[in-house]
Order: C-alpha cells, then sequence, then structure tokens
C-alpha cells in the first residue's frame, strides 16, 4: 500500500523555497544597484529611469543597453580576481561607467 502524500507540508516546503528565491531575488538586484553606482541616486530618480527602462520598446535602445550591461558583467568579472588592483584601477572605471549609462540610456 502507497504511503499518503502530505499536501500541507509539501506546500508549506514550496513556499519557504519561492520566500527564499525571491529573497535571494531582491538581495541580487540591491547589489547591482550598488556595483553600478545607482545607489547614489535617490529613490524616486532611480524609480523612474527604470520606469522609462522597462516601458521602452526600441530594440535598438535594448539591445545597446543589453550589450553594456554584458561588457560591464565582463568587466567585473576579470576584476573580481585582484582586489588591490581593483580599488585602484577599478573604481574609476566603474564611477565613469555607472554615469554615462543613465546618461547614455536617455542618448542611446
Amino acid at each position: 500500500m502507497r504511503k499518503p502524500r502530505d499536501y500541507d507540508s509539501e506546500l508549506k516546503a514550496l513556499e519557504d523555497k519561492a520566500r527564499e528565491l525571491k529573497t535571494r531575488k531582491v538581495q541580487q538586484l540591491g547589489e547591482l544597484v550598488i556595483a553600478t553606482g545607482a545607489d547614489t541616486l535617490t529613490a524616486e530618480e532611480l524609480a523612474g529611469a527604470l520606469m522609462v527602462l522597462a516601458e521602452t520598446k526600441d530594440a535598438g535602445k535594448r539591445e545597446a543597453w543589453a550589450k553594456r550591461g554584458a561588457a560591464f558583467f565582463q568587466g567585473r568579472a576579470r576584476r573580481s580576481t585582484p582586489a588591490p588592483d581593483r580599488d585602484a584601477d577599478g573604481a574609476p572605471t566603474q564611477s565613469g561607467g555607472a554615469h554615462p549609462a543613465s546618461g547614455g540610456a536617455g542618448v542611446a
């Protein structure tokens, strides 16, 4: 005879997993905001910029943003190993790259 399934415990486990995934997503988005230098913006500025990005349907702009984002992540992966070099070389590059990204978004 088969053992009956405990649907309540399975549902609770799925809810816990969903909560963990949501928490991880929020944490990663916060880390991304900090890594790009966007944490210097006010919450209103950041929300407004993200709303414009989400509403943009222009494929050319979205492709340009995607390429810039990919370059950002590739550059961070290369710089993540040597911490002392990252402080000297990475900080100006990141702050210089972060601010034009907002300005470039409107231009691109």
